[in-house]
């Protein structure tokens, strides 16, 4: 009886495990527009501003404000307003199925803004639009 139980048991969890599994791999069924566009929601834009330097640090020393850890705190990824506006005009282009002005937009992007942080995804949308 005992057997019985553990192996319903384990069944019953099986299931439960690959649907939990199913409903976070939804990105599999996501077009490369969907799941660039839920990306670049998790950036914040912000104008580029003077960086002011702050004392931190046990012993003192400078450290540009931005760049101070604090343990525990949960940071957004910066990125510069001209650059997401740049990066969306590209991919609303490409989720339009313009594919000439995409691959032209995000060509400029990419010549535009060589270390941004959203480079692999543009090499990745002109990589996808050229198929």
């Amino acid at each position: 009886m005992k057997k019985i139980c553990v192996f319903i048991l384990l069944v019953v969890y099986t299931f439960l495990s690959s649907a939990i599994y199913a409903a976070d791999n939804k990105e599999g069924t996501m077009s490369i527009w969907d799941i660039l566009r839920k990306k670049i929601e998790s950036f914040t834009p912000q104008k580029k501003i003077v960086a002011t330097n702050a004392v931190g640090g046990v012993r003192g020393a400078l450290s540009d404000a931005g760049d101070i850890y604090w343990k525990g705190e949960a940071t957004q990824e910066v990125i510069d307003a001209d650059e997401m506006t740049a990066f969306k005009k590209a991919m609303d282009f490409g989720a339009a199925g313009n594919t000439p002005q995409a691959q032209t937009a995000f060509s400029e992007f990419i010549k535009t803004y060589p270390d941004s942080p959203l480079r692999k995804d543009a090499d990745q949308a002109l990589a996808a639009l050229s198929k």
